[in-house]
């Protein structure tokens, strides 16, 4: 039995911190370059609009679904010239002027997101034809540990290096970094099963719905996949809005232990979670990880009680974070057991947008909520968001674990 830790594994490690990379450069990072060189805030704000590829992503999927690059597989091909191109274009982008030629760096961006957003859709592929069963909580895990490592490196290191080295030579190094992404494509291995290509653009359109809601249970299926990180994506809502104004921590102080543990801690709880989902299974895993979720909701309402406690602080945020790490790795892996692998990068990419739709929604809601009936209150309301999810979970037992078996024909039942 070949160990867990192996080339498939290591090559989703190294493909998470590409599809990382290039993120923050047309969104935070960038915004922090066009703010230093002076750019005025209403160009700032039309900047916003070059990450609309991510959003829309599904729209073009079908298109990698049906085509196929003559190098490297199906689909690492196409990963191979999506980082070729996020090279060119950080590289090109390091060249322009924010001041002179707001709109080449503008066009520049939108590409950027475009061919970022483009890879990501078929990383996610790749991932989840190449992992075996076994594999797929740790797979998950490392995924995202090597995104969140790389947006670390285009985010926070960016901004230091820009001070030391200035702007150009920043993205000229971010520029060259998309080389570690290269390398694991040339090294990464072909899946076992790579699926069918559609043998036409309709097929390949309509073929993943058809063949999705084919089977017994779709729409509740999909109804989990909107519930599951539901209460989740409500207490991350105004977390940072609640430890400044709602507890009266300062900014420094938050962005040190919220963003700085925070992070350390949601990869932690990946990676720990990843390993232990080989010992339990896809949905016991989910279904721990889900109870364990909700119940860090409630830690922020004992802060709210407490008040400015540091000690308290520390442990709400990182109970917080190692518990989503551990779900996030979870739900990847429950993603991943849903698609077709003749349809899987169009698949990926509805199911991961579906499942946003909690995180789009809940932010309005929040604030009228807290408004209304205060911070205690309002993190009561989002451990009781999460419930809906673990019950419809614990109902659909069967139809998980019909799952994890490897049902080639994703049945249902």
């Amino acid at each position: 039995m070949d160990s867990i830790l192996n080339r498939r594994v290591a090559a989703v490690l190294f493909l998470g911190f590409s599809s990382g990379l290039p993120l923050a450069l047309s969104g935070g990072t960038l915004q922090a370059w066009l703010t230093v060189e002076g750019v005025d805030i209403k160009t700032i704000g039309l900047f916003t609009l070059v990450g609309l590829p991510y959003t829309l992503k599904f729209l073009w999927s079908p298109l990698l679904d049906r085509f196929t690059v003559p190098l490297f597989g199906r689909r690492r091909g196409w990963i191979l010239v999506f980082q070729a191109l996020l090279l060119i274009l950080i590289f090109a982008m390091s060249l322009a002027s924010p001041v002179k030629a707001p709109w080449v760096l503008a066009f520049l961006a939108f590409g950027l997101a475009f061919a970022s957003s483009s890879q990501d859709i078929v990383v996610d592929a790749y991932r989840t034809e190449v992992l075996r069963e076994k594999e797929r909580g740790l797979g998950a895990a490392v995924s995202v540990t090597g995104y969140r490592i790389a947006m670390l490196v285009s985010g926070a290191l960016a901004l230091i290096l820009s001070e030391v080295l200035g702007w150009r030579s920043t993205y000229m190094i971010m520029a060259g970094l998309m080389v570690v992404g290269m390398t694991a494509v040339w090294l990464g291995p072909e899946p076992e099963d790579p699926g069918t290509p559609p043998r036409s653009m309709r097929e390949a359109v309509s073929g993943p719905l058809v063949e999705f809601f084919s089977r017994d249970g779709a729409w509740m299926m999909l109804a989990l996949i909107v519930l599951y990180k539901l209460g989740d994506a409500f207490a991350g809502s105004l977390t940072t809005s609640f430890l400044i104004r709602g507890v009266g921590f300062s900014v420094g102080e938050v962005g040190a232990i919220n963003k700085g543990m925070g992070l350390a801690a949601t990869i932690v709880g990946a990676l720990f979670g990843g390993a232990l989902m080989t010992r339990l299974g896809l949905y016991r895993s989910l279904l721990l990880f889900g109870v364990l979720q909700a119940v860090s909701n409630l830690s922020f309402m004992i802060l709210s009680i407490v008040g400015k406690s540091y000690a308290m602080l520390v442990f709400t945020i990182a109970f917080e974070n190692l518990a989503g790490g551990m779900g996030t790795a979870a739900f990847v892996a429950f993603l991943m057991a849903l698609c077709n692998h003749n349809f899987t990068a169009t698949q990926f990419a509805l199911l991961s947008a579906l499942a946003s739709l909690g995180r789009v929604f809940v932010g309005p809601v929040s604030g009228v909520l807290v408004d209304e009936f205060g911070w205690l209150l309002f993190f009561l309301v989002t451990f009781l968001a999460a419930i809906p999810g673990l019950v419809l979970l614990w109902k659909m037992r069967e139809n998980v674990e019909s799952l994890e078996k490897g049902d080639d024909s994703k049945a249902i039942v």
